[in-house]
């Protein structure tokens, strides 16, 4: 589940369309004992600095990820949650600076930037070919919108030739489009924000994302679009660790169980949703 200078509100994507990652701090990986988490085995994982856990993300998704204007820092459900996770890890929590979507996951393949992906990751085959994941922390489908005086809005009217429809490169809106619109024009863009204002402005006529940032930015920012078609696409979000680490998957995974128990998430979702999802 991204906000920019464009939003009203004052919260924006600084950083955003990095394609370039901020060298880590540290040396080469080093060995940690998997602390987190009463179902956690006393495995060492590895990380790329040690004491710290190195957070990829697009920052491009609010509330889940993003930038905040007025500090420059991260923010959202998905920063809150993998600052948790640290904390029960005992380790400090570095989020770098934003990169696009679709750079995340060969990132965390290629190993040694960045410990883990954090930016609402639809856990799915293919990704599970380069990467391993953790346990679900949260369920979603995707959203499509257009502006709110749209009438007639269906997926067949707008499978059609000339048609522009908006969606993220490299994200399982983008893949739900190219399948079911074949022909319509998909337009790959680096973030919702983006897609959404060509709605907004009417350079095209619907953008596709994940349903809780297109639900959040049309309730909050850009009140003159809606969310036409839910699209029950039953994603679920995980965390994306390197296969070669599979300590740290087991380390974060304890660390889940039990912030679930003891109610963290919850209170994490009614800090960000407004209700317990």
């Amino acid at each position: 589940m991204k906000l920019s200078s464009r939003i009203a509100g004052g919260l924006v994507v600084a950083c955003a369309l990095a394609v370039s990652i901020a060298g880590c701090s540290g040396g080469g990986q080093t060995s940690t004992p998997a602390t987190g988490g009463d179902s956690a085995d006393p495995a060492a994982y590895t990380l790329v600095e040690d004491g710290k856990i190195i957070v990829a993300s697009d920052l491009a998704n609010a509330p889940l990820d993003y930038v905040d204007e007025s500090t420059g820092e991260a923010q959202g459900f998905e920063i809150d949650l993998i600052n948790a996770v640290a904390d029960k890890l005992g380790l400090e929590c570095e989020v770098l600076p934003a990169m696009k979507f679709d750079t995340i996951i060969p990132l965390i393949e290629q190993g040694g930037r960045a410990d883990v992906g954090v930016s609402n990751i639809t856990i799915t085959d293919e990704r599970w070919e380069q990467v391993d994941f953790t346990d679900s922390y949260m369920d979603s489908n995707q959203g499509l919108v257009t502006r709110a005086d749209a009438v007639a809005v269906t997926e067949e009217a707008l499978n059609v030739e000339g048609t522009k429809v908006a969606v993220q490169a490299g994200t399982t809106g983008a893949s739900w489009a190219e399948e079911n619109l074949p022909n319509a024009e998909i337009v790959a863009l680096d973030d919702p924000v983006v897609a959404v204002t060509g709605v907004q402005t009417g350079l095209y006529a619907a953008a596709v994302a994940d349903l809780p940032v297109m639900s959040y930015l049309c309730n909050n920012s850009f009140t003159d679009c809606q969310v036409a078609i839910e699209i029950p696409t039953g994603e679920q979000y995980g965390i994306a660790v390197n296969k070669d680490n599979p300590g740290l998957t087991e380390a974060i995974n304890g660390a889940l169980a039990e912030l679930e128990e003891e109610g963290t998430v919850s209170e994490l979702e009614v800090k960000w949703f407004g209700t317990e999802l």
